[in-house]
């Protein structure tokens, strides 16, 4: 892989972020870096005008955000023509790192928020980003069918459920089933009891070494 950096004046400071992205997924392209590496000043530059990332976790932009992000991708493969909704986008989260990362994947971004939707699409044009779709609307409003819907703690995972009923395709193209995954943190006892549904449980600690991710985990609740 041939990397070109003449076009990042601060190139050496954009080696330091990626050092994170790039000791767990070494196998992007020189593309991927380049969009990768340019989500800093992106969000830097649009969080000035909009906030959609706290104002003390956009110095950890890379750890907190888009690696927890690509931490689907160590456990999804997702196979080319795979549609994934991810339902309260926000900034674009974790739906913008996983486009870079899976650009044969098509990705729809909803969030109920305008402002952040324009944020989102700023950040996928800056990007060049042709599989993303992202909209301003509210995931009871969503009629489309999709093989993933992806969220990152939007709200209880029992709420969540319900709000994503009827969205998933009966029909699996991937390794895994078809159902939701969601980014969570902290201890979810509570939260899967009151879900009641079977869920397989990914702790983040035991794929990532920063302590960051000690209390994260991705769950996924497979269509049944």
């Amino acid at each position: 892989m041939v990397l070109i950096y003449h076009n990042y004046p601060n190139y050496l400071n954009y080696l330091s972020i990626m050092d994170v992205i790039t000791k767990y997924f070494p196998e992007i392209t020189s593309k991927q870096f380049r969009q990768f590496s340019q989500l800093k000043e992106l969000y830097e530059a649009w969080n000035e005008k909009i906030n959609v990332i706290s104002r003390n976790d956009i110095s950890h932009l890379y750890e907190r955000h888009v690696l927890f992000s690509l931490s689907i991708a160590t456990v999804f493969h997702f196979r080319t023509g795979t549609q994934v909704l991810d339902i309260g986008t926000g900034g674009g989260f974790p739906g913008i790192p996983l486009a870079i990362f899976f650009p044969e994947v098509q990705f729809h971004l909803a969030d109920s928020i305008g402002k952040k939707i324009m944020v989102v699409n700023e950040v996928a044009n800056a990007l060049k980003l042709q599989n993303v779709k992202a909209e301003k609307i509210r995931a009871e409003e969503l009629n489309s069918k999709y093989d993933f819907i992806v969220s990152r703690a939007v709200t209880s995972l029992h709420e969540f459920y319900n709000w994503t009923k009827g969205k998933l395709k009966a029909e699996n193209k991937n390794d895994l089933p078809n159902g939701i995954i969601c980014l969570k943190g902290g201890d979810l006892a509570d939260e899967l009891a009151q879900l009641k549904k079977k869920t397989v449980i990914y702790e983040l600690k035991d794929f990532f070494e920063e302590p960051f991710f000690g209390t994260k985990k991705i769950v996924f609740i497979q269509k049944l």
